[in-house]
Parts: C-alpha cells; sequence; structure tokens
C-alpha cells in the first residue's frame, strides 16, 4: 500500500499451491519493498507527478484549496486518468469548500535595499530539472516521493505541459535574423590591415566592458551578500511568521528548482564577483558593389549613366596627342567633312560638271516602312531543273540487267534472316570480317547460331528478341539480275508490316523448317496465312525453300512429304502448279543455297539451287507507259543537302529529277531534287523499282507512310467507299475491318454484301448473301472512315481484330 493511504485491492480467488509453490512471488514483493517502499515503481511516480501538475493546471483558482494528497488519491483512484480526477475534485470541492481563514495583519516591515536586491536575486534564479523542492514549498503536504528528472531526457520532454494555445506571453519568444556578415579580410588569408582593425574592435570591446562593470559593481555585491543573509535567515526561522508563506503556491508551468541552504561560511569572505561579458558587437562589412562601372569607351558612346544608383568612379583621363597644343580644339573637330567626303565631292564635280548638294533625307513613315519590308526577300533556292528525258526510251536503251524484288515470307524461327545471311555470305555481299565480327557479339550473349541472321537483322531489339519485327532490306547482283531482298517478319503480332513488304514484291520466297513437328506448327500458324496474303497481291510464282533438311539426315521421304502437302495448299490458294518451286536446303551450312549440295545423303537431289531458281523466275509485265502511282513506304529525313526522303514501289509510270509530285491525301505538291536507287545515284526510276526520293518545296507534315504519289495532271481521287471483289479467308458478315493497301491501313467497314460470285468465272451465284463462307468469292461495299487515295485495279487486304478475313480487288470508287 503506498505512503499517502492509496490502496488497490481486487478480490480474486487464489489456490494456496498458486501462491506458496513459486519463490518468485517473495521475490517480487522483496524487489518492491526495495526499490521504493511504498509500493509505487518509478513509473507511477513519473506518472502521479505529471498528473499532479495537469490537474493543478486544468482545476485553475480551485487548486489553492486542494492539497496534493488529494489530487494524488483521485489520480490513484481513477488510474492517473486527468479528466476523471478534475471532475471528481471539482464536485467535491464545489459541495464542501474549505472556509479561508483571513490572513491576520501584520505591520509591514521596513524594506531594506538588501530585501529588495534578495528578491530581485530570487526572481532571476535559474530554473533546473529537480522537482522535489519545487513541489515540497508549494505542497507542504505533499507525499510524493522526490523525482528528478533525467539529464538524458529527450528534447520533446521539455515541451510536455506547454497548451496549444493561449501560450503566457513570459512563454513565447522572439526570433530575430541578423544580417549575413561578412567575415572580412582579403582573399587568401590575413593582412596587417585586419589585423589593426581586430586590435581596434579588441580595445574598444575592452573600453565598453571595463564601463559596464564599474555600473555594475554595487548591484552584483549587494546581491551576492544577500544570498548568504537569506539563507541564514531562512535556517533561524524554519516555520516562517507570515501568512504568505502559508498558503501554497500554486505552480507554474515550468517546474522551478530553489535554492538549497547554503552551508554558514566559517570566516567572512569576500565574494567572488563574476563581471558579465558584454556581447562583442557584430562586424558589418559593406558588400562591395555588383554593379561595375561603365569603361571609357562606353560613357563616351552613350554618355553617363544618369539613372543609376550606385556612384562611379570618375573616368580616367587619357591624355591625347597634341590636345597640349593652343591650336588644338576638340569641340569642332568633326564639324567639316571628313576626308573622304573631300575625296567623293571632288570626284562628283569632275564627273557632274557642278556642285552637288547632299540631298536631306526624307523622315520614312509607317507606310514607307511597310513597303520596304515588303521589297525584302530572301533568296529562294535555286529550282532543279528537270532534263526532260523519255524515261521510257532511256531505260530500254540501257540495256540494264533484270531488276527484281522477292520477299521472304515464313512461320516465326524457320530460318528465314539465316538464311538470306547464308545468301549475302555466300556471294560475297558480306565480307567474312563482318561475320567474324557479328559470331563473336552473337557469342557473348549466347547465341552464336545467330550470326549470319544478324546480317538482315540490324535493330538491338531484333538482335535481342531473336526476332524480326520490322521490313529488313538488302541488295544482291548476279551476272544476270539484280535482286532486291525484303526479309518480313514471322511473328504473327507483325502482320502489317508483312503486309507492307509483301505490296513492294514481285513474287515471294517461302520457307519452311523441315524438322520434326516444325513444319505441321508453321502450317497452322503464320504459313498458311502469308501464303494468302501473298496470292491476294497478285503473285503468282512461288518458290518453297525446305530448310534445315540436315537436321533430318537429307531424307527424301521427308522432303517428299512436305512438297505433296504444300503443293496442295497453294494450288487451293489459286497458284498453278507449274509456277511452284520447292528447294531442299540447309541455311545455316549453306548448302544447296549458292553451291551444289556435296553431301553424299543428298545424292537423290540433282534440282537447282536456290540462287538458280530465283534467276529463273518470270517477272510481271512494267506497267511503263501508264500514269505515275508510287506507295510511300518510309518517309525520313536524309543528310545536310536532303533534309526531306521518302521510299517506296513504283507501281506504275516514270519519274525523273526535277518532276514536280502530288502528294496524296495531303493534296500538296513537291519537286524531286535526287533520285537513289539501291543507295547508287541515278536520273530516273521507272516501274518495279523501289527508289529513294529526296525532296524539296514541301513540309514534312504532308508526308506519312501509306500516302500516294502521283502526278499533278493525273492524280489519284479521294473516295469514301469502294467495291471489291473479295476472296473470303473466314466468315464475312457486314462488320468493322482494317482496310490494308500496299503500306497504307486505316478503319473501315463492310456495309453491304451485294452478291455471291463464282470462283472461276466470276458469274452471280446469289444476290444479297447474309454470310460468306471461308473460300467463297463475293463482292462488297466497305465505307471508309475518311476519304483515302484509291482507285480501280488495286488490291486489298481486309483484317478484323488480328486476323485476315479476306483480300480483294476494287471494282468500283465512288
Amino acid at each position: 500500500m503506498p505512503a499517502g493511504g492509496f490502496s488497490r485491492t481486487r478480490n480474486v480467488d487464489y489456490d494456496d499451491d498458486d501462491i506458496y509453490d513459486d519463490d518468485d512471488y517473495f521475490e517480487d514483493d522483496a524487489g518492491d519493498v526495495d526499490a521504493g517502499g511504498d509500493g509505487m515503481t518509478e513509473d507511477d511516480k513519473e506518472q502521479m507527478r505529471v498528473g499532479t501538475v495537469k490537474v493543478r493546471e486544468a482545476l485553475g483558482d480551485m487548486s489553492d484549496f486542494t492539497s496534493d494528497e488529494q489530487i494524488q488519491e483521485a489520480l490513484w483512484h481513477y488510474y492517473y486518468d486527468i479528466g476523471k480526477s478534475v471532475s471528481y475534485l471539482k464536485n467535491k470541492l464545489g459541495v464542501a469548500e474549505p472556509k479561508q481563514e483571513a490572513p491576520k495583519q501584520e505591520k509591514a516591515k521596513p524594506v531594506s535595499r538588501f530585501d529588495q536586491a534578495a528578491s530581485v536575486a530570487d526572481q532571476n534564479a535559474p530554473a533546473t530539472t529537480d522537482e522535489s523542492a519545487a513541489l515540497s514549498s508549494c505542497c507542504p503536504s505533499s507525499t510524493v516521493a522526490p523525482i528528478s528528472m533525467p539529464t538524458n531526457a529527450a528534447v520533446t520532454d521539455f515541451f510536455w505541459d506547454v497548451p496549444w494555445g493561449k501560450v503566457p506571453r513570459e512563454r513565447l519568444g522572439v526570433i530575430t535574423v541578423d544580417a549575413p556578415h561578412y567575415k572580412g579580410g582579403l582573399l587568401g588569408g590575413s593582412s596587417k590591415l585586419a589585423a589593426l582593425a581586430a586590435k581596434r574592435r579588441k580595445e574598444r570591446e575592452d573600453a565598453e566592458a571595463a564601463a559596464s562593470k564599474a555600473n555594475n559593481d554595487a548591484d552584483s555585491a549587494i546581491a551576492m551578500l544577500d544570498k548568504l543573509s537569506v539563507k541564514n535567515q531562512g535556517s533561524s526561522n524554519p516555520g516562517g511568521d507570515s501568512g504568505e508563506s502559508e498558503r501554497p503556491a500554486r505552480l507554474s508551468r515550468y517546474p522551478v528548482r530553489r535554492r538549497s541552504p547554503s552551508p554558514a561560511p566559517e570566516a567572512p569572505k569576500e565574494p567572488e564577483i563574476e563581471e558579465p561579458q558584454a556581447p562583442q558587437p557584430a562586424v558589418v562589412v559593406e558588400s562591395p558593389a555588383q554593379r561595375a562601372t561603365a569603361s571609357m569607351f562606353a560613357s563616351t558612346l552613350c554618355g553617363p549613366d544618369e539613372t543609376s544608383k550606385h556612384t562611379q568612379a570618375p573616368l580616367q583621363e587619357v591624355p591625347i596627342p597634341f590636345a597640349a597644343y593652343k591650336s588644338y580644339d576638340g569641340t569642332g573637330a568633326f564639324a567639316g567633312p571628313s576626308p573622304d567626303d573631300i575625296v567623293r565631292a571632288a570626284q562628283a564635280k569632275g564627273a557632274g560638271g557642278g556642285r552637288t548638294t547632299p540631298k536631306k533625307k526624307k523622315k520614312q513613315t509607317n507606310g514607307d516602312l511597310a513597303e520596304s519590308v515588303e521589297k525584302l526577300t530572301v533568296a529562294d533556292e535555286p529550282r532543279v531543273k528537270s532534263k526532260n528525258l523519255n524515261v521510257v526510251d532511256e531505260f530500254e536503251k540501257s540495256a540494264s540487267k533484270r531488276m527484281a524484288n522477292f520477299v521472304v515470307l515464313g512461320h516465326v524461327d524457320h530460318g528465314k534472316s539465316t538464311l538470306m545471311g547464308r545468301l549475302l555470305y555466300d556471294l560475297h555481299v558480306v565480307d567474312q570480317r563482318s561475320i567474324d565480327k557479328l559470331r563473336k557479339e552473337a557469342e557473348t550473349i549466347g547465341k552464336s547460331s545467330f550470326a549470319l541472321a544478324w546480317v538482315m537483322d540490324e535493330t538491338s531489339e531484333e538482335r535481342s528478341r531473336g526476332v524480326t519485327v520490322d521490313i529488313a532490306t538488302n541488295y544482291f547482283e548476279t551476272d544476270r539480275s539484280v535482286f532486291t531482298i525484303l526479309d518480313a517478319p514471322g511473328h504473327k503480332d507483325f502482320i502489317p508490316r508483312m503486309i507492307s513488304g509483301a505490296s513492294q514484291a514481285d513474287f515471294p520466297v517461302l520457307v519452311i523448317d523441315a524438322s520434326t513437328n516444325s513444319f505441321e506448327s508453321g502450317l497452322k500458324g503464320q504459313t498458311k496465312e502469308h501464303i494468302l496474303i501473298a496470292r491476294s497481291m497478285g503473285m503468282q510464282h512461288i518458290v518453297v525453300a525446305v530448310n534445315k533438311m540436315d537436321t533430318v539426315g537429307w531424307s527424301k521421304s521427308r522432303f517428299d512429304e512436305i512438297s505433296k502437302l504444300m503443293t496442295t495448299f497453294l494450288t487451293e490458294a489459286s497458284f498453278l502448279e507449274k509456277r511452284i518451286t520447292f528447294i531442299p536446303l540447309a541455311g545455316l551450312t549453306g548448302e544447296n543455297v549458292v553451291k551444289k549440295i556435296e553431301n553424299s545423303a543428298a545424292h537423290w537431289y540433282t534440282g537447282e539451287t536456290l540462287l538458280e531458281a530465283l534467276e529463273r523466275i518470270d517477272l510481271p509485265t512494267r506497267n511503263l507507259t501508264k500514269p505515275l502511282r508510287l506507295s510511300v513506304a518510309d518517309v525520313f529525313r536524309g543528310d545536310i543537302r536532303s533534309p526531306l526522303s521518302i521510299s517506296g514501289r513504283i507501281d506504275a509510270g516514270t519519274l525523273q529529277v526535277g518532276d514536280v509530285i502530288l502528294a496524296l491525301p495531303a493534296n500538296e505538291t513537291a519537286t524531286i531534287k535526287s533520285i537513289e536507287v539501291q543507295d547508287a545515284p541515278v536520273d530516273w526510276a521507272v516501274c518495279g523499282q523501289i527508289p529513294t526520293l529526296h525532296l524539296t518545296d514541301i513540309d514534312p507534315v504532308h508526308l506519312r507512310q501509306g500516302d500516294i504519289v502521283c502526278s499533278p495532271k493525273d492524280p489519284v481521287k479521294l473516295v469514301k467507299a469502294f467495291t471489291s471483289k473479295l476472296l473470303a479467308f473466314e466468315h464475312v458478315l457486314p462488320m468493322p475491318v482494317e482496310v490494308f493497301r500496299s503500306t497504307l491501313n486505316s478503319p473501315a467497314g463492310i456495309r453491304t454484301l451485294s452478291a455471291k460470285l463464282n470462283k472461276f468465272t466470276g458469274e452471280v451465284v446469289k444476290k444479297k448473301p447474309r454470310i460468306v463462307k471461308p473460300g467463297e468469292v463475293a463482292r462488297v461495299v466497305v465505307q471508309l472512315e475518311k476519304e483515302l487515295p484509291v482507285e480501280e485495279g488495286m488490291r486489298v487486304v481486309l483484317r478484323e481484330r488480328g486476323r485476315t478475313v479476306g483480300a480483294g480487288l476494287m471494282e468500283n470508287v465512288a
């Protein structure tokens, strides 16, 4: 039970075995007695102390009539709940309020100067963390054990009793920010001048300290002597005879530490008086002016700066030769004509025979200024002159090699890029040094077998993913022909780019993986879709390269099986059997690509190589005499001489340097500055080629991929609907689709199914069918979302949600 009479008793039914069997019971009691002897732990004491102060603050004026014992009894009873304790004490004091005894009037004692100094010293005594003295002086009846705040308490504990609002004025502080003071001194260290300034400052501070010391000697001595007398007086009269000492003083917000009684001095000794240190005056160094003064040259031209607030140093006088002579007059140095003016006047007089007077300059008005600005012109770049060549005759006279473009198709990972890399390497288009470099780079990332594929796949994305992402273009030349390779991506996500590449080719090369299960999986994947798109583009010849025959030991049965299945499928896609060529080969080792097979296991094959099959393909007829039609495949910026360039296949007609062309749908004209075919500059280009045109007189915003470049005299119409003869690959209904025409794609919708047609004769079988099944041919009306440049005879591909649903030929546009 605590010393103050507090007790907490709980009616708990204990078992005797539970009480006496455990020795910890006696140890705990002993620990409690040793710790405090009153049953309160250190945490209880701390909470009791803090709660007492907070309850007194909450009681306000009523705290004068409440003792610490009553407050602590309430806190102990309510488990240190401040609110409940305050309510209890207010109710208790409100019922029975103790009567205050009127203080006895005593005769006023004369106050000496020593008493006044003692009271001043007592008020200015510093506060400490010892709060036991404060509690004992304010509450004599308190039985709380002396508690002192630990010296290592947190900083936030210092403000535990500070309220959120209405902070007393004496607790408020004022924060003042001194102006920045410069250290003074010169760059590079101290100097004699700085030492002299420091010495003078020291002397001034000593003088001020001496003056303040003389004024405070008397008061300091009285205060120190009074401290000793107050301690003796307190010890001789412990009870106190004044009524004010009996009244408990109210606790302040911060605990105040009272001075402990000093021992009686053995011998009178003059107390040491500490001289208060006078604050050192801050040295304020004037910051130098940041604005530099004007130079003599600037002041001569512009005159003195009168608006400037900074005082400028006077200009230095520079002696001028001959200025000291009396004959020199500087004020009229420029009053007369200059020597040049005299010479010009003499020349004019000799030429004209009379004296000329200078004309007065007419004052220019705003209208004259506008006319002058309009007359200003910038020298335009000279227009490129056309040679007005007959390109058709030039092409026939040139006797150039046959030019062919082929696209490489097939399922992903069937070896398309590796096969083309081997073809270029065997034809010495790529040297051994480049192959070794690519092989070393591929080995560093663990893809050594991709070295030949990286000849075509040049981007970092393609090399890191191991698949072709965009159309890769390369060239090679034989004794008879010049070929352009268009390596199309095989992944299903890049079918739109495959369509763009196939639209620029004359015939396809289909690559098939002969290894086990690869051919079957590819036939169910993109192989079938690639074949259908190639046929819908109007291609009639196809070369089927059966790749990776070395993995099956050059098995003839495997080659015959693949050839039979593919022939059936290709004929169903409208390819003639006599225009289908099968070539067994191994792209990684190069067997039967350029050179004949030397492996004895392939003795059964005596046919042609891949290169021989490419040279034997018949090319379609060139439409040289038709109006110009070029599909833009790419728009880019070239070098500084050619800031804007486009490339694409010429579907019809011819063009030459200096021609003016029309870009649709922007309907903007441009001039051909120069032409390149297979990275070589030429003067003209014809149908079937894929040139690069460097343009002028057009803004780049008017050109984009999929535009049509044509002749201004015979432009393509912009339409929003067209009728097409459609071959269905999937079930076709009136539904939204995407229209792909060469490199152009646009959202659209099948508006009407007009009729179902015979696949071979084209006759109408059924009018307005509800649905068109795969493999059937129908006439449909397609509605575009915006006007596009299309015309009759163009081929389109319709796709919906990533699937190719059909391909067709435009019959009518509106």
